[in-house]
């Protein structure tokens, strides 16, 4: 079992300390909700003030933000945290999405699916140097080059877990679109699991549908 915590999120200054004291009282994560504040900036600062504690968003909501902004925010945070980073998302519902992110809405589902597997396309581009060609009905991500890539990491494969509520979204968890383990241990098990980080689609190649998930 895991035992997470929370920290201040709309006082800067208050995240440094209240972070160290996580950690010192042996709490295992440090989470942060997308509610009034932004949930990735307090992190920026807990991994800076910590050594062990993980990271993570619980959750950063996905589809007003495009995965290429969200793929760099978090490998930002994982590099500068030495792996501590977990990308916590979620859908949000119809109303958010149109009334208040003024973004459009279509069946969450297949679109989260999407939207993690793009986001592993681009961070094997980034870590293994391979082309990035990601296309799918909602997502589409054919063009990267060395000024915009950032240098591998030699860290493990980001983490990435679901705000899962409904038998679909449970299901798309079940079949692989999330992680349900954290991190390797040394740097060859992390680039064997670089190599295996794309369950479920297509990195170099357009998308295959399955009728499993």
């Amino acid at each position: 079992m895991r035992v997470e915590t929370g920290i201040p999120m709309g006082d800067w200054r208050a995240v440094a300390a209240a972070a160290q004291r996580a950690e010192a009282q042996g709490f295992d994560g440090i989470t942060m909700p997308e509610i009034a504040n932004d949930p990735f900036v307090p992190l920026a600062f807990a991994a800076l003030a910590t050594q062990r504690i993980h990271l993570g968003t619980a959750i950063a909501v996905a589809f007003p933000r495009s995965p290429m902004v969200v793929a760099n925010t978090a490998w930002d945070l994982h590099t500068n945290s030495h792996g501590r980073f977990v990308l916590g998302l979620g859908p949000q519902v119809k109303g958010h999405n149109e009334r208040r992110f003024s973004v459009p809405w279509s069946p969450p589902v297949p679109r989260l699916r999407e939207y993690v597997e793009a986001l592993r396309a681009i961070w094997r581009c980034w870590e293994l140097r391979e082309p990035l060609h990601y296309e799918g009905e909602h997502y589409r991500f054919t063009l990267m080059t060395p000024e915009f890539s950032p240098p591998a990491s030699g860290l493990p494969p980001i983490p990435v877990t679901i705000a899962a509520v409904g038998e679909k979204m449970l299901r798309l968890a079940r079949c692989g679109a999330v992680d349900s383990s954290r991190r390797a241990t040394t740097r060859t098990r992390s680039r064997a699991r670089w190599s295996g980080a794309a369950t479920g689609s297509r990195s170099t190649a357009r998308r295959v549908r399955t009728n499993q998930c």
